[in-house]
């Protein structure tokens, strides 16, 4: 539902910033009966925008449950496309990928399987319109939000029973008894209670397109690393793939306004013939990439969630699935709290939330941190190392099916709503 006619609101909790995990939380907590104000500072038209963002997501198992739990995964099954292998090499562009990788069989992992991918079109318009609609969300686009006083009302100078309160562009004031931030890496909110960022800059830019192809891709998704960084090669519905191409700075703004005939021409260079004639579908974008891990998640009536608490680089494709697993453990703390009577903002409360989320966040982005820089480079030595340790991992059982339940998001310790 939409309130653009109160002068104030009053609410349990804010969030700032509406997209793939404000909305998502948005929903899970209007599930446990909590009342939620979302603000957004995009226009909701401009979000909703077939163009507006031409990423696909790995959605992971866990989050393909919880996206059920959330009511929407029936309506993105039908453009969805299973991944049924992943098939990790190292190679240059030019070249044949090395035949000393990794392979992991979806078979291996039973009928669930890993995941699927589903563009952000698809993703980005369930869950906005889910939450406009649901009852207890007051959703509100083009409304950009700050904290009212952040010294006195997020814990540093204040006594705990005073509430946040943010004021909107337009004048109206809101106050909450929880604001949660999923405003992004460059969070405002994580900046007002003087969050620290751990960062890791890549002098990398991710190049994403869609290409339409000759030959089926059967469902295989392709990490291939190159010594610019890795290039992922990302199965869609029909004859059509995702691609996520990591460059360095200086030459991928070399491409930004090159012709699709030379854009073409280096993406076949590095994916060889392997899917017969190929053709862009769509727009080309460009995301500058690094890793950014906030060093507190919380703080008295204020939680980070999604980027705003860590940002990682997509070499694993996990960005989203973090984002929605922080998501849906703060409307577990949050909802359980509540259910007794407990104050929902209170710091012991929330710290539920850190202890859980923060350690497998900090491990993940140094995972993915280390990976790029290792496989970032065309060394002889080291080049030949990596290859034979892609080829030696996916030989021993134990652990190449630990790194397909990884992958998964089939681990230990999940949110109920991503359990299934």
């Amino acid at each position: 539902m939409t309130d653009r006619a109160a002068p104030d609101i009053r609410t349990e909790v804010a969030i700032l910033g509406g997209g793939l995990v404000g909305a998502a939380l948005a929903l899970a907590l209007a599930k446990r009966e909590i009342d939620v104000t979302v603000c957004d500072g995009l226009p909701l038209e401009h979000q909703l925008d077939d163009e507006f963002d031409g990423r696909a997501y790995a959605v992971a198992l866990s989050s393909r449950r919880f996206l059920g739990h959330l009511g929407l995964w029936e309506q993105l099954a039908p453009n969805a496309q299973e991944i049924r292998d992943i098939l990790v090499s190292d190679g240059r562009p030019g070249e044949r990928a090395s035949e000393l990788n990794l392979h992991f069989d979806a078979d291996e992992m039973g009928p669930a399987g890993y995941g699927h991918m589903v563009e952000d079109r698809f993703v980005r318009r369930a869950l906005l319109e889910a939450a406009r609609a649901a009852p207890g969300v007051r959703y509100l686009d083009s409304a950009p939000a700050e904290l009212e006083d952040p010294d006195r009302t997020v814990g540093r100078v204040r006594p705990t029973e005073i509430r946040p309160v943010l004021r909107l562009a337009d004048g109206r004031r809101i106050e909450a008894d929880l604001v949660v931030g999923c405003d992004g890496r460059r969070s405002r909110v994580a900046e007002a209670i003087g969050a620290v960022r751990i960062r890791g800059d890549y002098d990398q830019i991710g190049l994403v397109c869609a290409i339409e192809h000759q030959k089926p891709h059967g469902g295989v998704a392709h990490e291939l690393f190159l010594p610019s960084g890795p290039f992922a090669i990302l199965p869609l519905t029909g004859n059509r793939c995702s691609l996520v191409w990591t460059e360095r700075t200086a030459m991928a703004r070399s491409y930004e306004h090159a012709s699709d005939a030379l854009y073409l021409s280096e993406i076949k260079r590095r994916i060889g013939g392997i899917l017969g004639e190929i053709s862009l579908a769509g727009k080309r974008w460009q995301y500058p990439l690094n890793t950014t891990v906030a060093d507190r998640f919380v703080a008295p009536r204020v939680a980070l969630v999604g980027d705003a608490a860590r940002g990682m680089h997509p070499i694993a494709g996990q960005g989203a699935n973090y984002g929605w697993r922080d998501a849906a453990a703060l409307a577990e703390v949050v909802g359980d709290a509540a259910q007794r009577g407990e104050d929902i903002g209170a710091l012991d409360v929330l710290r539920r939330y850190e202890r859980w989320r923060r350690p497998d966040s900090l491990a993940i982005s140094l995972a993915t941190d280390g990976l790029n820089r290792l496989f970032s480079n065309d060394i002889g030595p080291v080049r030949w190392a990596r290859r034979l340790g892609l080829a030696g991992f996916g030989k021993i059982g134990p652990l190449r099916r630990a790194a397909m339940k990884l992958a998964a998001g089939d681990l230990e310790h999940l949110p109920r709503s991503m359990r299934g």
